[in-house]
Parts: C-alpha cells; structure tokens; sequence
C-alpha cells in the first residue's frame, strides 16, 4: 500500500476473484485487506460487475462421494474414467506433485490406448507455457498439474471441458501463512480455498458457448465452500459412477 497505492496518482485493481463470496454481505472486505487498500487514507471506490454466463445450463459440479483419496489407485482410476467419459480436454489439478506423478504413471498408457494425449508438468520436460499452448491446440488432450495451472490458464473452447481437483486446495502452513491467519483471523484459511476453487473453476467458462464440468475427489468437501461457485451452478455430492454418466450425456 505504501510502496505502489500510496504514490500513485490512482490504481485500477480488477480480478474475476477479488471479492471473498462467504455468504455473508461484506464481500468487499477481503479485496481491500489482500490489495492493501484498506491502508489507504480515503476509501477505494468499489464496482461489479455480474457474469454474462448461464451457469445454469452452461456448468455442472460434482463432488465425488466413493473415491478413498489415500489409495493411488482409486484416485488413478477416478481420473481416468473421468477424463475417458469427456473424451479429453480435461485439466487434473493436484495440491502435491508426488500424487500428480503417481497418477500420471498409472494413466498414461490406458489414455494412449484411448487416442487421448496426457501431458504433465513436473513430468515433461517441455515449460508449463509450452505444455499449456499444446493443449489448448489439441482438442482431446488432457493436462496435469498443480497450482500455476489453476491460477493462469485459458482455454477457451472445447480443449478445456472438464477440470477435476484430486482434493480441496487448502493452504499449506507455512510461517508466512500462520502469521497472516494469525492476523486474519482463522476464516483466512477459506477465504484462500474458496477463491483458489473458484480460480480453477473459472478455468472452464470463457465464452458463451462453452460447457464444462468441475469435479472435486474429496467427499468431506464442507459445505461453506460452495459459495466459490457461482449460486446458480448445479452441483451434486454423488458416486463415481452416477457422475460419468452424467457427464457424458452433459458434455455430448
């Protein structure tokens, strides 16, 4: 605030996930406190704007009941039947690259079998710009990988359709961390998750026209963190198997 606002002549500040949506009506809070606009001397002045997006029928939400997280396999094969059912341009997210390589190592050939190219960061050599160009050009491709790819990818279209999460992203405590839960209080821990979840859910709908489908793996996936999704998107806490088959008749 003091370095960068407090000199300017004005900033404009603008993000898709600035506001905290917590269910409470104070969405404002968590903008000013994570821009350092709550420092300054006169008030920022605040606009927003709603989505031109039919979530409704543009969107669906899954959290997945019968997938025991802690078995390689399970997850492994919950990917693969996930990204089999949408026919590819899936984007697998993790919070460890150690599940990320487990998975890839499991998935890779039964997806080749398939016609479905798998691409991974921290497997491939190729840079995560590169992997992301090659696939947003393949159309039925699928992606690996962690937080960069949440956060700052676009992929508009069918090359991206699916985004499935292996758990919730909660922040990992580190000092940093602890000593700013510690001045925020302990709702600061899902402030971040649900603005992390509705970054990578954001991934999905970039235009009009797209559809796509979000899949969290993690069945205790509390409640106060679907207000990151946006209020009128379906969501639906079910089995793997109930959820492939809707997702193949949805994205058809």
């Amino acid at each position: 605030a003091s370095e960068v606002l407090s000199p300017a002549h004005g900033a404009l500040i603008t993000s898709a996930t600035l506001r905290d949506a917590d269910g409470t009506e104070d969405h404002w809070q968590s903008a000013e406190v994570r821009t350092g606009a709550a420092h300054l001397p006169e008030p920022p002045k605040r606009s927003s704007f709603g989505s031109p997006f039919n979530y409704a029928d543009q969107s669906r939400i899954f959290i997945i009941k019968d997938v025991n997280r802690r078995d390689a396999d399970q997850v492994a094969s919950a990917y693969k039947e996930l990204f089999l059912a949408s026919g590819g341009g899936a984007l697998g997210l993790f919070t460890a690259v150690r599940t990320l390589r487990a998975v890839e190592q499991r998935i890779a050939t039964p997806l080749a079998e398939a016609g479905i190219n798998l691409y991974a960061q921290h497997v491939d050599r190729l840079d995560t710009g590169a992997l992301v160009d090659l696939f947003r050009l393949e159309e039925n491709a699928c992606l690996l990988g962690t937080d960069a790819l949440r956060d700052g990818v676009d992929v508009p279209g069918r090359s991206l359709r699916l985004v499935v999460f292996d758990k919730v992203p909660w922040p990992k405590p580190t000092i940093l961390h602890k000593s700013r839960r510690a001045r925020f209080g302990k709702s600061y821990d899902d402030l971040l998750t649900r603005l992390r979840l509705k970054q990578a859910f954001g991934r999905l709908i970039r235009s009009q026209h797209d559809k796509g489908v979000f899949v969290i793996l993690e069945p205790a996936t509390p409640s106060r963190l679907l207000s990151a999704f946006p209020p009128d998107a379906p969501v639906s806490r079910c089995g793997l198997a109930e959820a492939l088959k809707e997702i193949r008749e949805f994205l058809a």
